[in-house]
């Protein structure tokens, strides 16, 4: 449709003076209100106040500017409809055919430290909303842009053709749907922190689990396949943010990514942030086949890779440093899938580019950071919600149970060791010497298996090594075969029944034990 006249109305102003200067040339008449019509004439552009055009002034502190018939009115007539054509003349209802609003900064405000109630509630944006909604509403003849990104396809449709076409209209409607959607989600959550007493609002804290959880995700990715290839599969982000994490990694070379391959850089990124020295990670099937954390990167990535070099064949690595030439010329010596980093030294893209389908991915800044949004789950029927495991120890949580004290260097070994189990599937078992694993045992239905799988494992003696459990030991049998091996200490959890026959067997065998009170249960 034509478009003769356009409101204005964004807390956003990225990129509105010189969208509104296209609309200006085209002779389309701008209404506005408020700092955007402050803005806009301020710029030398032709505005009209909203008041103006419908006949009142903004009232109640500005909560009502927009709220009016001609507005709602002469976004929602259909144009092509008689009765509708009828009752807007004998109202006096003008045509609004273009309509550019964002919203309050609702989520950012949220966010604030030290805010009050009645800040969270005067950021709940009601006519922003109720004008997308209208305008979306009767896409078949109104524009509505809720994203700057937007601005340069409907200023060049109109500039063109004078009008945008429909399928413009009906996906700019979608996105407008989606974005107020995800803005009911937010604050229907947020009013959770607010409570009510003799008259009085009063802000506490997040819940750790709210009440109600609201996706809104937009299909940032179609990806290869799913787990397997006859699953179809895509890759989602919250929508109306930027994507973070490994979401947001740029992809510098290789094949396109399948379900499996985000699963698996996931599960290395997550655990390679684990670490502050040099740290090399290497994933097989959700599961890490090898782990060091070394004085340098190409030591970590020598050490995680002789931990198990044929489960590393065809794996996932992740590097919480930029990979450096020497580093990229041992790894290229290795079939692998994907690696991830902080970033590639150019003489290791140089090196990595001989392997063409070798995908690369650049973790943007923060993507070290661990995963602190909820964890989610889907069952039929339902979903289970929980907090990410973001679960530490520090030296006063530890507990000797044994005669032995373990020593110093053990004592070193157990926190690494301990680390990489909470990122292996239960029931975990990890043997460790200092920084590096040496064998793992993952997702046994018994404890004492996974400990004979990661000895079976192992490339090397198992002399002097630590072992790491994520959960306790219910039977002594499963220190008895680590000690067997060659195990020295061990680091569990505790609070089995049988705790006192496991620390038994531990005495017995000269090990020493110390207690985590945590688990790490992964499944």
């Amino acid at each position: 449709m034509a478009v003769q006249r356009a409101l204005i109305s964004a807390f956003d102003k990225t990129g509105i003076v010189e969208f509104a200067k296209r609309l200006a040339a085209l002779k389309v008449e701008i209404l506005s209100t408020g700092g955007t019509a402050k803005l806009l004439r301020e710029a030398g552009i032709a505005v009209r106040d909203v008041s103006d055009f419908t006949g009142w002034p903004e009232m109640l502190g500005g909560r009502v500017k927009t709220l009016h018939p001609k507005v709602h009115g002469g976004l929602l007539y259909r144009r092509g409809n008689a009765e509708d054509q009828k009752q807007a003349a004998e109202h006096g209802i003008a045509p609004i055919d273009l309509v550019v609003v964002n919203l309050y900064p609702f989520e950012a405000t949220a966010a604030k430290a030290g805010l009050t109630a009645e800040e969270l509630i005067e950021n709940i944006d009601i006519g922003g909303p109720t004008m997308l909604r209208s305008a979306a509403k009767n896409f078949e003849s109104v524009t509505v842009v809720t994203d700057p990104a937007d601005f340069a396809r409907v200023a060049g449709e109109l500039e063109g053709a004078g009008e945008t076409t429909p399928a413009t209209r009906l996906e700019l409607a979608r996105k407008v749907f989606a974005t107020t959607s995800r803005y009911d989600g937010m604050i229907t959550t947020e009013l959770e922190r607010l409570s009510v007493g003799a008259g009085h609002m009063s802000l506490s804290a997040k819940p750790v689990l709210p009440e109600r959880v609201h996706l809104a995700l937009r299909r940032q990715q179609e990806l290869r396949y799913g787990e397997n290839p006859h699953q179809a599969a895509a890759l989602y982000v919250p929508a109306g943010r930027a994507p973070e994490g490994m979401a947001a990694a740029k992809q510098l070379q290789g094949k396109e990514l399948s379900y499996n391959n985000f699963v698996d850089l996931e599960a290395a990124r997550s655990l390679a942030a684990e670490f502050k020295n040099p740290a090399a990670v290497i994933i097989k099937h959700n599961n890490p086949c090898g782990t060091a954390e070394q004085a340098t990167l190409i030591d970590a990535y020598l050490n995680a890779l002789a931990c198990d070099p044929v489960s590393a064949f065809g794996g996932v690595l992740a590097f919480n440093r930029v990979v450096d030439a020497a580093t990229a010329g041992e790894v290229a010596k290795l079939f692998v899938e994907c690696i991830a980093a902080p970033g590639f030294a150019d003489r290791a893209k140089e090196i990595f580019a001989a392997k063409k389908n070798l995908r690369l991915l650049e973790l943007p800044a923060g993507g070290l950071e661990p995963e602190r949004e909820l964890q989610l789950k889907r069952i039929l029927g339902g979903m289970l919600v929980q907090q990410p495991d973001l679960g530490e120890i520090d030296g006063d949580e530890l507990r000797t149970v044994t005669k032995r004290v373990p020593t110093a260097e053990e004592m070193q070994t157990m926190r690494f060791a301990w680390k990489v189990a909470k990122h292996v599937k239960s029931n975990a078992i990890v043997f460790a010497k200092p920084g590096a694993t040496l064998g793992v045992g993952a997702g046994q239905m018994s404890r004492v298996d996974s400990v004979k799988i990661a000895v079976m494992k192992a490339q090397s003696s198992l002399a002097g090594a630590v072992i790491a459990s994520d959960a306790f030991f219910p039977f002594p049998d499963g220190v008895e075969e680590a000690a067997k091996a060659g195990a020295t200490a061990v680091i569990q959890p505790g609070g089995s029944v049988r705790d006192a026959d496991v620390v038994a067997a531990a005495d017995r065998l000269g090990l020493a034990m110390v207690f985590t009170g945590m688990r790490h249960f992964l499944h």
